[in-house]
C-alpha cells in the first residue's frame, strides 16, 4: 500500500499572499494543480484588521469572523464581499477593508471540500437534518444545520470517517464565546474557543459536545445556545486525519528551546498552535509568510491585530520534512508541563505514492 494517497496537497489546500486594491481582487493560486475552493480564511498582515471566512455552502458574500463572536452578515444584496469561488481562486469586492485596501498585504488559507449532500433528520443516524458538502479523500466537510436546544443531538457530516477536529459557529447569534472547538487530544469533555486565548473549559461539558466522541457518521451537540440554539443556524467544519496530508495531535511542552519534535508525516505547509492550558493565543504559521526555518511571522486567530514579524524565541518554529520542530521555550509554544495542541497540512508527504521521499527546507 502506498504511504499516502495524496500525492499534492495543493488538490485540497493552498495557502496564497495576495495585495490590496481599491478595486474588486481577483486571486489566482499559485499551486501546480488548479483548486476551487470552499473555505477561504482571509487575514490582512500589514495592519490591525479582522478575520474574515467563508465558505461555498453558505454562500457568496457571507461573512464570519474567526475572531470574534459576530453573528454572520450578509452581504449579497451588494455584492461586495467574497464574490465568486472561481476555479483557481476567488474574487473579493470592495466593502470590507479589513482584508483588502490599497497598499495593504494579506494572506488567504483556501480548502475544498466539494460533493455536495443533505441528509435528513432520522437518517444515517442523525437526530437533526444537515447539509453541506464533504471531500472525504481530504477528510474535510462543511456541514450547516438549525439548532432546536435539546440535549444529546446527532449531525450527519459526510466524512466517513471519524472527525479529529471540529470548529462550529451560530451563525444567527452573537456570543463571546462563540467558534467552539472540539480536538480529539482534549477529549470529548473538553471546548476551546477559537475568537479567545482562553485555557480548555469543561464547564457544562455535556451542553457542547454532549460528553460523546464523534463518530465515522456523526457529531454529538448538546443544548448549549453556541453550538444549539432552538431556531438558530450553525456551521461546522469538520476533518479527520489523511496519512501524508493533514494531522491533529498534542504534544507536552518542556520550557526548552531545543523543544519538542512533532512528527507529522509530511513537510507542512500550514500549522495552528494553541497552548490549552494557558491563556495564550491561537498561532498561525504558513510557508508563504515565512519560506524558510525559523518560522518568524506569526497570526493571532484569535486577535484584528497585524501579523507579529519580532525576531525572537518565542516566536520559533521550524517547519521539517517530516514534521514540526519547537525552538522556543515561551509559554505560547512550550509552557512547562502544559498540554499543546495543533492542526497541520502538507506542502509535501513524507513520501509520495512513487516511493519519493520529501526534502527539507
Amino acid at each position: 500500500m502506498a504511504y499516502t494517497t495524496i500525492d499534492n496537497p495543493e488538490l485540497y489546500f493552498q495557502t496564497k499572499l495576495y495585495s490590496g486594491s481599491s478595486s474588486d481582487v481577483t486571486v489566482t493560486f499559485d499551486g501546480s494543480e488548479d483548486m476551487q475552493p470552499d473555505w477561504v480564511w482571509l487575514k490582512k498582515r500589514s495592519g490591525s484588521g479582522d478575520s474574515l471566512a467563508y465558505d461555498s455552502v453558505r454562500g457568496t458574500n457571507k461573512r464570519l469572523q474567526p475572531n470574534a463572536g459576530d453573528a454572520e452578515v450578509d452581504r449579497s444584496g451588494n455584492n461586495d464581499e467574497l464574490k465568486s469561488f472561481n476555479s483557481d481562486g476567488w474574487t473579493l469586492g470592495t466593502f470590507n477593508s479589513n482584508v483588502t485596501g490599497a497598499g495593504s498585504t494579506n494572506v488567504s488559507w483556501n480548502w475544498k471540500a466539494g460533493t455536495s449532500f443533505s441528509n435528513s433528520g432520522g437518517s444515517n443516524g442523525a437526530d437533526l437534518a444537515s447539509s453541506g458538502s464533504y471531500n472525504r479523500d481530504a477528510g474535510f466537510s462543511i456541514v450547516t444545520f438549525t439548532g432546536n436546544a435539546t440535549a444529546d443531538q446527532q449531525i450527519y457530516h459526510g466524512l466517513n470517517s471519524v472527525p479529529k477536529w471540529m470548529l462550529l459557529k451560530n451563525r444567527t447569534n452573537s456570543n463571546n464565546e462563540s467558534w467552539a472547538v472540539y480536538h480529539a487530544s482534549m477529549g470529548n469533555t473538553y471546548r476551546l474557543n477559537l475568537n479567545t486565548n482562553g485555557a480548555k473549559s469543561n464547564s457544562d461539558s455535556a451542553e457542547f459536545w454532549a460528553n460523546t466522541t464523534p463518530t465515522s457518521t456523526v457529531l454529538s451537540i448538546g443544548r448549549q445556545d453556541q453550538v444549539n440554539g432552538s431556531g438558530n443556524t450553525h456551521v461546522v467544519y469538520c476533518f479527520s486525519e489523511i496519512k501524508g496530508y493533514s494531522k491533529f495531535g498534542s504534544y507536552t511542552g518542556n520550557a526548552n528551546t531545543n523543544g519538542t519534535m512533532i512528527y507529522t508525516g509530511f513537510r507542512p505547509s500550514f500549522v495552528l498552535i494553541k497552548n490549552t492550558s494557558a491563556s495564550e493565543h491561537w498561532r498561525i504559521y504558513d510557508n508563504k509568510r515565512d519560506t524558510y526555518n525559523h518560522m518568524y511571522h506569526v497570526i493571532y486567530a484569535n486577535e484584528s491585530s497585524a501579523e507579529s514579524t519580532v525576531n525572537n524565541a518565542s516566536e520559533e518554529i521550524d517547519f521539517l520534512s517530516n514534521g514540526i520542530k519547537i525552538r522556543s521555550s515561551a509559554a505560547q509554544l512550550n509552557g512547562s508541563g502544559n498540554e499543546l495542541i495543533y492542526m497541520a497540512f502538507a506542502e509535501s508527504p513524507l513520501v509520495n505514492s512513487n516511493s519519493v521521499p520529501a526534502n527539507a527546507r
